[in-house]
């Protein structure tokens, strides 16, 4: 049995294709293909307000594909769900309706909603029970951090500052501020704070701090690793640091956020389980099928 996950972001449009394993009463899965297509939604949603023709065309195409896709791998159930630029555009609701009619249902989903699915990849497991972490997705468009105090979710909040809004200068100061309040309230009262990471950049970073890529990372070490990156142009960070294209831009703005969340929130390091709304959606689907 095989599941699908679409993960529509501002950034790029993920499908995730995992094979369903039951042991001994456990339902798990491993993941069996993954496909990464940067279309950049957020470029246009952020600054126009609007999808363009032209990406609103690459979207229905890519969707197309991932149809078809799913339709060969023979997967049984999928969910698809849009984000921050989705959100933002004025003509998301004619983009979701033009990929129903090719065979794609979109549902577009508030932050909070995003970190809840997140949240459903079980990241508990990985967490102490004795521990306070603050769990931080940084996307294109948006940002969700979670408070969680003995593998309880305390409090979550959203905040429309993400990699794709900052690089095309669509974020606002006041919402930087609000993201600061809003840390140093949380984690108020609170000792050794751990961060928890997710999105494809943080990803990414820990590959480049550490040898080790689920080794925490301090927030010195996060300071001295971004001022390493800011140090190459855009084009010497893709051919001399071997980053893609679409990530060695948006890699600067996420370690900006990082390490103002961990700073205000003083954040004893942060690590990053390689986990994020696709692994969530996989679980719900898992979850959902379980309780027919």
């Amino acid at each position: 049995m095989r599941y699908a996950a679409i993960d529509i972001g501002s950034n790029a449009v993920r499908l995730l294709i995992a094979d369903i394993l039951e042991k001994q009463d456990e339902i798990t899965y491993s993941k069996n293909t993954l496909l990464r297509v940067p279309l950049r939604l957020g470029d246009d949603a952020f600054i126009e307000k609007h999808i363009s023709e032209t990406k609103f065309q690459d979207m229905v195409k890519t969707m197309s594909a991932f149809r078809h896709l799913m339709d060969v791998y023979k997967v049984t159930d999928y969910m698809a769900c849009a984000t921050s630029a989705m959100r933002d555009a004025d003509n998301g609701q004619e983009v979701v309706e033009a990929c129903k009619n090719i065979g794609v249902d979109i549902q577009i989903i508030d932050g909070g909603v995003e970190a809840q699915i997140i949240y459903n990849s079980h990241l508990s497991d990985k967490m102490d029970k004795n521990k306070v972490y603050l769990y931080i997705d940084v996307g294109g468009g948006s940002t969700e951090i979670s408070l969680f105090a003995n593998a309880k979710l305390v409090d979550s909040c959203s905040f429309n500052l993400g990699t794709i809004r900052i690089l095309d200068n669509q974020d606002k100061p006041e919402t930087w501020d609000e993201m600061r309040r809003w840390v140093r309230e949380i984690t108020k009262g609170y000792k050794n704070i751990y961060g928890i990471g997710t999105g494809g950049n943080i990803n990414k970073l820990s590959r480049l701090a550490n040898e080790n890529a689920d080794k925490p990372i301090s927030y010195a070490k996060l300071k001295a690793l971004y001022d390493y990156l800011i140090s190459f142009s855009m084009k010497d960070r893709i051919h001399e640091l071997g980053l893609k294209s679409d990530r060695a831009d948006v890699i600067i703005p996420a370690s900006e956020i990082f390490l103002t969340i961990m700073k205000v929130g003083h954040l004893k390091n942060i690590v990053a389980p390689r986990v994020g709304l696709a692994d969530g959606i996989i679980q719900t689907l898992i979850d959902k099928n379980n309780n027919k």
